[in-house]
């Protein structure tokens, strides 16, 4: 799964341990996510798109269904 977090988070000038911070998880998990290595749970993916103040399928992209 695609996704265009680091773009969203480096737009707003936060590092990876910030917007961990904002979260509630920890900087591996961002890192991890940001490099499409882990799919967020639904509510992690729903505190992003929030944060991000845009919808869940503009933040992540499950490609080809």
């Amino acid at each position: 799964m695609e996704n265009s977090v680091t773009a969203r988070r480096s737009r707003l000038g936060w590092s990876q341990a910030r917007l961990a911070e904002e979260l509630g998880v920890s900087r591996q998990t961002v890192i991890s996510i940001e490099k499409g290595r882990f799919d967020p749970s639904l509510p992690l993916a729903f505190r992003l798109a929030r944060l991000f103040e845009c919808a869940i399928e503009d933040v992540f992209d499950p490609g080809p269904l």
